[in-house]
């Protein structure tokens, strides 16, 4: 078990990962969450459902994928505790991933087995989600960090944390308000979908309309708040630390596609392909902000903009070792 090979592992785990939290997201804009009835594990007291109709296709797809992804998560931990030694960070990204993952399938079956699926209004299902929604952040945290450890990406250091961790830190969290606030915008839309752009404005301005649909129009207004907060963290970090700029512009690139994406999916009235496209964006926004964070705690804090501007210069041209410099001179090592 090569750490080489492990590296693939845990991209691929990750890559499954997100087809199966784009495809739970499919089930729930379709409603076919109670394609399986409130049976957990089995569906429709099935191990395999016989004569299924479509929406229990869908269902008991997400469920076959989901398990593939389980068992992947599996392997992955029991490998990265195999290929590396004691205490070394992806050890802990490969269990924090394991733990997060018998989260998400238990609150996957909570919500089946109470019925918060399919045309389910209750407010109880806006918080089902909403755990939902934090512990697959948490997941995809998990997983993105141990891929970008085990392929070579700076690993976290005592006493590292700067200024730039504690800007993007507040980033971390807006993200996770974002997901929150938009999972209910997307549950408002499934549930009470709109005619038109006019009608779907009153009906989130309406004092009579469902707490779902009132709360739909806070997420725009969360959303361009944090979209702003980033840009403005990207920059930052950009000029305080050199190597922290590169990933700093992939953010703040697709954080500017995820604006447009939300703008788009408003003005079509949220379409299934569209929910998938934005949450896509979305889980790559999450990403992209955990490896910079990771970055920033991988260098000294003290890495200001003047060191930065060092680290870019191009190298002296003469030795800097001392037995080098004797070398060099001609002159024996002492």
């Amino acid at each position: 078990m090569s750490q080489g090979r492990f590296r693939t592992v845990a991209w691929a785990t990750l890559a499954v990962t997100l087809a199966v939290i784009l495809w739970g997201a499919y089930v729930r804009a379709t409603g076919a969450g109670a394609g399986c009835g409130s049976h957990w594990p089995t569906c429709n007291g099935d191990v395999i459902p016989r004569a299924p109709s479509v929406k229990t296709l869908i269902e008991f797809t997400h469920r076959i994928t989901s398990g593939i992804a389980f068992l992947l998560t599996l392997v992955q931990l029991v490998w990265a505790f195999r290929a590396f030694p004691r205490r070394h960070a992806v050890r802990f990204g490969a269990a924090a991933s394991m733990f997060f993952m018998v989260t998400e399938a238990a609150v996957g079956a909570g919500i089946v087995l109470f019925e918060r699926v399919a045309g389910d209004t209750s407010i109880a299902r806006g918080y089902w989600m909403s755990a939902h929604l934090i512990n697959t952040f948490l997941l995809v945290a998990s997983m993105t960090l141990t891929a970008l450890w085990a392929s070579g990406g700076p690993l976290p250091r005592r006493g590292s944390a700067g200024a730039p961790t504690y800007v993007l830190f507040g980033g971390l969290l807006g993200v996770v308000l974002v997901g929150v606030t938009g999972a209910i915008a997307a549950l408002g839309d499934t549930l009470f979908p709109a005619k038109t752009l006019s009608e779907g404005l009153a009906a989130d301005l309406s004092q009579t309309a469902h707490a779902f649909v009132q709360l739909r129009v806070y997420h725009p207004i969360v959303a361009g708040v944090v979209a702003a907060y980033l840009l403005f963290a990207t920059g930052f970090v950009a000029s305080q630390r050199a190597r922290l700029r590169e990933p700093a512009r992939v953010l703040s690139v697709l954080v500017i596609l995820q604006i447009g994406a939300g703008f788009l999916n408003l003005f079509l009235l949220a379409p299934v392909w569209m929910q998938l496209v934005h949450l896509l964006l979305a889980d790559l926004v999450w990403m992209a902000l955990v490896v910079l964070t990771a970055w920033s705690l991988g260098e000294a804090p003290e890495a200001t903009r003047s060191d930065a501007l060092l680290e870019s210069a191009e190298p002296a041209p003469w030795p800097t070792l001392p037995d080098e410099f004797a070398r060099a001179k001609k002159v024996p090592p002492r």
